[in-house]
């Protein structure tokens, strides 16, 4: 991230890569399959937005507004659809919502810092000040996608070895592939600590 555009086009394009399956998700399985697939296609596409080399387009100040305010609503959403009554498992509602607060956080940080300027530290080729979050939140976050990051590919292995091996082949279709739904959720787990390194 720090250093050439190069960096936040490579984030950009694996961020969009990811949002573009977890889209492909969204026809296929429950009702609340397809909803953490719309929540993690928005996560994917508003990522690979905010990792785009400023050199490239230079987000106005407000944008970063904007940002703020449609992952606020993602936030709540997911705060909402954490509760009980909505969600057998709430436990990707809750990363959902760790998530969505994580990037208004950063899109705070951004407009603050100005959206561009001479800072120290870029995001996607978006210069940041040096010092623009406060550094025990964007610590406990990175701790946090630390440890996500670590249990993800954890959990990928045996997957990945259950799906392919013993017994013949399962015909199923990209989207209903629970590895390639582990392996985004890894994906952006990195890109979100790559962005918080940033701050």
């Amino acid at each position: 991230m720090h250093g050439p555009a190069m960096s936040g086009w490579l984030l950009m394009a694996l961020c969009a890569v990811t949002g573009s399956y977890c889209l492909l998700r969204t026809r296929t399985g429950s009702e609340e399959e397809r909803r953490t697939a719309r929540a993690e296609a928005l996560m994917g596409f508003g990522m690979a937005a905010m990792a785009v080399p400023a050199a490239a387009v230079a987000p106005p100040t407000w944008g970063w507004g904007v940002y703020a305010a449609l992952f606020a609503v993602a936030a709540l959403r997911a705060l909402w659809f954490s509760r009980p009554r909505f969600s057998r498992s709430n436990g990707h509602h809750l990363h959902h919502l760790v998530g969505s607060s994580a990037m208004v956080y950063m899109a705070v940080v951004m407009a603050r810092a100005g959206g561009g300027g001479h800072g120290a530290h870029t995001m996607g080729g978006h210069s940041m000040a040096a010092a623009g979050g406060i550094p025990l939140l964007t610590g406990l976050l990175l701790v946090y996608y630390a440890v996500y990051v670590l249990r993800s590919g954890a959990r990928l292995v045996p997957v990945a070895a259950a799906t392919t091996g013993g017994g013949p082949p399962v015909a199923a279709g990209w989207a209903a592939r629970p590895e390639l739904a582990l392996a985004c959720r890894l994906t952006m787990g990195i890109a979100m600590f790559a962005m918080l390194l940033t701050l």
